[in-house]
């Protein structure tokens, strides 16, 4: 079994863009909407900084509290879709509840979206991060990946077919399952040769589930007692896996180096 490691490819992206910024006469300018005191939203965002500020892009957070009207929110996004110096808008999810996520999103201008969030995303917007991070981290693998039979385990039907359609432009069919469904479909990712995951709970993919060889990108996410888990039974699925991407260490920092691209690849359409 081998790593694949996001840290290194990571890294990789992040030298690539500090030498393109570097010859650039402006730098990119991303600007970050943070919504109420959640700790792990407060985390992500620092490293979205800490990595920004590695590669010389410039970086404004905006801090709203917790009981501020979306009007407030819109307005802020309003004015940074306006300001012609700032490449790149995010709101770091999750919102609090009583927020209009979408509505909220679909404020951001489409050249300015770069997490892909947005429902008016098309072929001329971004490439949404978290899948492009997930095809980086698959591709690190350097194995042939035609031909294969790749399932996505997925919570929602917007995700499974956002990600068959990026696998789909890499020229890798796919099908996805979404998690409630997975019991009943469990012999389809039983083989599969590339299991893609992110429903976001512990253990969900055991060693029973896969057969030998299989490459496993797991994008799941879970904090049981401070520690962080994906989606895989890491020690007895690591046993029978060719490939597999650790959590921590996996997709995490490669969806940060890929939200950092896009707002490079945003600045240079102003």
């Amino acid at each position: 079994m081998k790593l694949l490691e996001g840290k290194k490819i990571s890294e990789k992206i992040l030298a690539s863009l500090k030498k393109k910024i570097s010859i650039k006469k402006t730098k990119p300018e991303l600007a970050v909407i943070l919504v109420g005191e959640d700790k792990a939203s407060e985390t992500y965002v620092f490293l979205k900084e800490k990595a920004a500020k590695k590669i010389d892009m410039s970086f404004h957070k905006f801090k709203f509290k917790e009981n501020v009207p979306e009007k407030e929110i819109i307005e802020k996004i309003k004015e940074l879709n306006a300001n012609k110096k700032i490449s790149g808008i995010i709101v770091q999810l999750p919102l609090p509840k009583k927020f209009h996520t979408q509505k909220i999103i679909n404020t951001i201008f489409l050249q300015k979206d770069v997490d892909g969030f947005s429902s008016q995303n098309n072929s001329k917007g971004l490439q949404p991060v978290f899948p492009k991070a997930i095809i980086k981290t698959l591709e690190s693998s350097k194995a042939n990946l035609k031909n294969k039979k790749t399932v996505i385990i997925a919570n929602s039907k917007i995700f499974g077919e956002t990600m068959q359609e990026a696998l789909k432009r890499k020229k890798i069919e796919s099908e996805y399952i979404l998690s409630k469904e997975l019991k009943q479909k469990i012999d389809k990712v039983q083989k599969a040769d590339i299991i893609i995951s992110a429903v976001g709970k512990i253990n969900l993919i055991k060693s029973d589930m896969i057969k030998k060889g299989v490459i496993i990108v797991d994008g799941g996410i879970s904090k049981k007692n401070g520690k962080t888990f994906g989606d895989v039974d890491f020690r007895n699925v690591s046993q029978k896996a060719s490939f597999i991407s650790p959590v921590p260490g996996g997709v995490g920092p490669v969806t940060i180096a890929c939200l950092l691209e896009n707002v490079y690849l945003a600045s240079l359409k102003k």
